[in-house]
């Protein structure tokens, strides 16, 4: 066999994307040349890789089993540079997180210093709901977990950051031709709420503080993003119960108010999680060691805008 590196990741990027057209973006090629490269690796195997079912290539037994391996190969070829960046007294690797949607307003200012004092160091994020987290914290898909409620799973250790608030807030234009009077439990169960989707931390917190007031909704619009909400509360579509630490622009430039509310803000705090148990990478060891020492003063310094609000 004479397959390159260049195969093994063009082929393992197909694998996990399914797509020809998918991976071209990933990797920057065009789809021609994903393809030839496919089907020079494929000529060196008497056994099929990939199928096409329809317009759609889909990988077979064989070809997983083969991903599997040329995972681990591109592993160890990556700590070929790994060791020889080390011996140079350079720190490089992987870092990979999984972060809930409002997580994405306090993990870049984490990492900023930290990446400018390792540039060698590759860094990944998804982003996505509590669910997602959770199950990805449990089959340990990712070195850290950034989450504002902290799931019950054993062997994990966390970090705790800085609280996270959230408040009731309308657009300023709704509140003033549709708020004619204090806000009370009654009041709101007459205005349309924007909820996130289930399995959202920030929707759970919003139906157990409904819960526990004994609040009746009699419409409510569902969305699937912090982002898409608060377009939804810019345009006048209704209230929602919201994490201030998201609303930065929006309540600075008038757009977007606080609505007092018995009951508010619920408070939990931001928390970076990491499973313990497996062998801890140096890249992984620098990134704790540099949270524990500069987390409270960084932190702090980057959200102290968020005490105008409170």
């Amino acid at each position: 066999m004479n397959f390159t590196i260049h195969q093994l990741r063009i082929f393992t990027t197909i694998c996990d994307l399914q797509s020809i057209t998918k991976t071209s973006e990933q990797l920057f090629l065009t789809q021609p040349a994903v393809s030839i490269q496919l089907k020079k690796f494929q000529d060196q195997f008497d056994i099929p890789l990939t199928t096409m079912k329809g317009r759609q290539i889909a990988i077979t037994d064989f070809g997983m089993s083969i991903c599997e391996v040329s995972k681990r190969i591109l592993n160890e070829v990556d700590n070929i540079q790994i060791t020889t960046n080390q011996y140079k007294g350079l720190l490089s690797g992987k870092l990979s997180f999984s972060v809930v949607s409002t997580g994405k307003y306090v993990l870049p200012y984490i990492l900023s210093n930290f990446k400018d004092a390792h540039p060698l160091i590759d860094i990944s994020i998804n982003v996505t709901n509590k669910q997602i987290v959770t199950k990805n914290m449990i089959d340990k898909t990712d070195d850290f977990y950034l989450v504002s409620v902290l799931p019950m799973l054993e062997n994990t250790e966390s970090i705790k950051l800085i609280k996270n608030d959230l408040y009731l807030v309308g657009s300023t234009a709704y509140i003033k031709s549709h708020i004619k009077k204090k806000m009370t439990h009654s009041v709101l169960s007459n205005h349309s709420l924007i909820l996130r989707e289930q399995g959202s931390a920030t929707r759970s917190a919003m139906e157990s503080y409904l819960l526990k007031h004994g609040i009746t909704l009699q419409n409510t619009m569902e969305l699937v993003s912090n982002e898409a909400v608060k377009q939804a509360v810019n345009a006048g579509l209704g209230l929602s119960i919201m994490p201030l630490i998201g609303l930065k622009n929006e309540l600075t430039s008038g757009e977007m108010s606080i609505i007092p509310i018995k009951g508010l803000p619920i408070t939990t705090e931001w928390q970076l999680v990491y499973n313990m148990g497996t062998q801890m990478s140096p890249v992984k060891k620098a990134f704790i060691d540099y949270i524990n020492e500069v987390k409270i003063e960084s932190l702090s310094t980057k959200f102290s805008w968020t005490k105008n609000f409170k």
